[in-house]
Order: structure tokens, then C-alpha cells, then sequence
């Protein structure tokens, strides 16, 4: 099937996370928290913005709160 009704199977399931991180002060800090939350399930794409504490990510499945703030306090940091 083509056109408007089709589905594109690279395009399912796209769950996208938002969130912003404090503490962070170094690329250091921006490694160690992509890291993490890179570890989550199904999650791809992660950005992390030193300079606001931007974290962004996307994923094949839903993430909680819970998960992205564990690896984030893995990596030593916290959710704002």
C-alpha cells in the first residue's frame, strides 16, 4: 500500500522524552548523563545541552519519569 495510508514500520512507536538536568559543568557531566539514559530500553537519539541542561530523547516504547530520573542519578546528576 502507498500514499497516505501506509505504514512506515521505521517510524512506529516514536516516544519522545523532554526533560532538563542540573548539576551538570563539563562535557564530563554531558557524557556520563547520555550515557544512562541511552541504557533505557528502547531509548535512541539522546541530546543532552550543557549549557541549559537540555535532555531529549526518543524511544521505541513509553519511558516513566521514574527511569530517565534513575539514570540521571546514576550518572550523578538530577532532574529539575
Amino acid at each position: 500500500m502507498s500514499g497516505c495510508c501506509s505504514t512506515n514500520n521505521a517510524q512506529k512507536n516514536n516516544n519522545a522524552g523532554a526533560y532538563t538536568v542540573v548539576g551538570m559543568t563539563c562535557g564530563h557531566c554531558v557524557t556520563s548523563v547520555t550515557e544512562e539514559v541511552g541504557e533505557i530500553a528502547g531509548v535512541r537519539d539522546v541530546s543532552v545541552d550543557l549549557a541549559s541542561g537540555a535532555l531529549t530523547f526518543n524511544s521505541d516504547q513509553p519511558v516513566s519519569r521514574d527511569a530517565v530520573n534513575a539514570a540521571v542519578r546514576e550518572a550523578g546528576y538530577q532532574l529539575a
